[in-house]
């Protein structure tokens, strides 16, 4: 298993192009599953997590195609064999193979699958896309160790859904579902985030009728002939966050490029309040060195538009260099605080309370040595805080990384990081 060594305290500085967004493209890729007609998407990233789940379609009878040189990919689903699905064991290396039973159950009336399986940052319930599917007339056959599905009803049994949270992969799941059914119904307390809306908008040019875009509400009229099309995946905020966060560590000044500078105001805020030191420019982000940082009294992930989960790792990092106590607040997971065992063992002054709430007090010289990736983002903390270490990091289970983060070490080696991929015998 491969592992990154980082070398720290080098200046970054450069340019760096943000790829397409993995949490958009998972639900927009299942999304083609609606339709016999074929669906181009551009700008998909090449990531490990693209990779499973177009090989779990390919297993089940649709056709792929992918150019990773230009980042597209095809997808026609003239046949999908569900029979197939039950015994595709790659479905327990991927959670978002959840968003796989929406189109299915709409497009051929059942769904049976392992449960599956992605980073372990928190309990992550099905139940909130089972109970949903449930709700509005499928038949729950089982959902312990195997999901099964079944929808063979004439009408939906309730037009309205009350999600029990604003779960992101939930509302998709649930509105890829309705878009396939030739009737009106809402999802109340939907959630809002920029991924769900590009899935939306692509529902839409598929020939779904939604309201509420961008909202907590949404009304959706469905239709059982849906249209293919090509569809863009918008950029990665979360690669923005992680890329303008290893500037302002190094002290660097760098150019990132290909933004939505719109779901990122609430990470800008808290720079802002930290005394960063950015420029937020047409379709890109500037940062430039910042002498002083100042701790932040609370920092608390909230649904969108507050601050992302996602990014709390890679902000928790940057803690570690503020002056002054900084508190952490993580609302959404409870696994999610994990990574600063490892700050911890970089010489990090921190408290961890309990599995939600924990302190940093700064700013603290890091000291290079072993840690590990505990999930996507946590591994993707590590090696931000490498990168500002005395010394050599070694950053461990970066197969976590690789599943999100396309080109993470060349990207960095591109604006001066010094940091290489070794492959342990």
């Amino acid at each position: 298993m491969s592992h990154f060594e980082i070398e720290g305290g080098n200046v970054l500085e450069g340019e760096i192009t943000i790829p397409g967004a993995k949490n958009a493209a998972l639900p927009m890729l299942c999304a083609a599953l609606l339709t016999k007609e074929k669906c181009v998407f551009y700008n998909v990233p090449n990531i490990e997590d693209i990779e499973v789940l177009l090989d779990i379609f390919q297993e089940i009878g649709i056709q792929v195609s992918r150019d990773l040189e230009s980042h597209t990919v095809e997808i026609q689903a003239h046949n999908i064999d569900v029979e197939k699905l039950r015994k595709c064991e790659k479905v327990k290396k991927l959670r978002a193979s959840l968003l796989i039973m929406g189109p299915l159950l709409a497009r051929c009336g059942e769904c049976e699958m392992m449960q599956p399986g992605g980073c372990i940052i928190g309990a992550r319930p099905n139940f909130i896309h089972v109970d949903g599917l449930r709700t509005l007339g499928a038949d729950v056959l089982r959902e312990d160790e195997v999901i099964h599905l079944k929808f063979q009803k004439n009408r939906l049994a309730e037009q309205r859904v009350l999600l029990s949270e604003a779960s992101v992969t939930g509302t998709e799941n649930l509105a890829i579902f309705l878009s396939g059914q030739d009737e009106k119904a809402e999802l109340y307390f939907a959630a809002a985030e920029s991924h769900v809306q590009a899935t939306l908008r692509m529902l839409q040019q598929m020939g779904a009728d939604i309201d509420g875009i961008g909202t907590h509400h949404l009304k959706i009229q469905g239709k059982k002939q849906l249209n293919g099309g090509e569809f863009v995946i918008p950029p990665d905020g979360i690669l923005v966050g992680t890329y303008a966060i290893a500037g302002i560590l190094t002290k660097g000044d760098i150019l990132i490029k290909n933004i939505d500078h719109k779901e990122l105001f609430s990470f800008y805020g808290s720079l802002k309040r930290m005394g960063a030191n950015f420029i937020m420019e047409e379709g890109a982000l500037r940062i430039k060195p910042t002498k002083k940082l100042i701790a932040l009294p609370r920092l608390q992930t909230a649904i969108f538009p507050g601050f992302s989960t996602d990014l709390q790792s890679p902000f928790g990092v940057l803690l570690t260099q503020c002056e002054g106590e900084s508190m952490i607040f993580e609302t959404l997971f409870e696994n999610r605080l994990t990574y600063l065992y490892e700050l911890q063992k970089m010489g990090a002054q921190v408290e961890i309370f309990n599995a939600r709430q924990a302190r940093v007090t700064g700013p603290t010289p890091l000291k290079g040595t072993e840690v590990q990736s505990w999930d996507l983002r946590a591994g993707a903390a590590m090696v931000l805080a490498g990168l500002v270490a005395e010394g050599i990091t070694k950053v461990t289970n970066i197969n976590y990384i690789d599943r999100g983060y396309e080109n993470f070490e060349k990207n960095f080696e591109a604006v001066g990081a010094k940091i290489r991929r070794v492959s342990s015998s």
